[in-house]
């Protein structure tokens, strides 16, 4: 198990190397900015959306570097990216959940708003702050356009989370309950289930090929196994 001292110096080195990727300005220094999102990462209210889970977005965002550079003639979407861009990608996975508060429901907007705020300052272009902001937002529904690979890859690797073994999936269900303790067993019954039977009523979960061929089967099974505990309460 990564120990979480090491995990944080694993996160600073890709930080520093996703702010210089991303255009950086030589005489920015990234480190207090890591600081920070460290350190929002870390709150006491976060049981999953934790350091551990940027790690873990990372990693699957390395998996799905492949699709990441695909050609620029892919992305045909209306407000998508002109071409893929692994570092922006990289840096809405330090954002998108830059900001959580699980009693609030703009914590997308916030942390898209803390990187507009942030990533000038380190003298990055509008263009990449722009698709980084972008990219949070679309953490809202993860719903992608066709084509946008940048979406595709940081939405199918925030999700990878739901086709984990039973016992990792069991973990994220109750890492999720445990930031929710503050709902009533039943309320949160409730909604948790109808989260479930809408991401159970998607067409598709993953939309890289990557995540089609490893994370769909699983990730239906772990939602549907978890939704059928959670009727059987009722």
């Amino acid at each position: 198990m990564t120990s979480d001292a090491h995990r944080e110096k694993i996160l600073r080195a890709r930080w520093q190397n996703a702010t210089t990727a991303a255009g950086a300005a030589a005489g920015r220094d990234p480190a207090p900015y890591a600081d920070r999102l460290l350190a929002a990462w870390a709150e006491p209210q976060r049981k999953y959306h934790t350091t551990a889970h940027l790690a873990d977005v990372l990693a699957r965002i390395d998996v799905l570097a492949p699709h990441t550079a695909q050609g620029a003639d892919t992305a045909d979407g209306a407000d998508a990216p002109d071409a893929p861009d692994a570092a922006a990608v990289e840096l809405a996975a330090w954002f998108h959940d830059a900001v959580y508060r699980p009693d609030r429901s703009e914590n997308e907007e916030r942390s898209a708003a803390l990187a507009e705020r942030a990533l000038p300052e380190l003298g990055i272009g509008a263009a990449t702050t722009a698709e980084v902001a972008r990219l949070v937002r679309l953490t809202v529904t993860h719903d992608p356009a066709p084509g946008d690979t940048n979406g595709e890859v940081l939405c199918d690797a925030d999700l990878a989370v739901l086709a984990g073994t039973p016992a990792e999936y069991a973990a994220y269900a109750a890492a999720v309950r445990a930031e929710y303790g503050f709902v009533p067993d039943e309320a949160f019954r409730e909604g948790r289930a109808a989260v479930l039977r809408q991401l159970l009523g998607l067409p598709r979960l993953f939309r890289t090929p990557y995540g089609t061929a490893h994370w769909e089967a699983p990730a239906r099974a772990n939602l549907a196994e978890e939704l059928e505990r959670l009727i059987s309460y009722t």
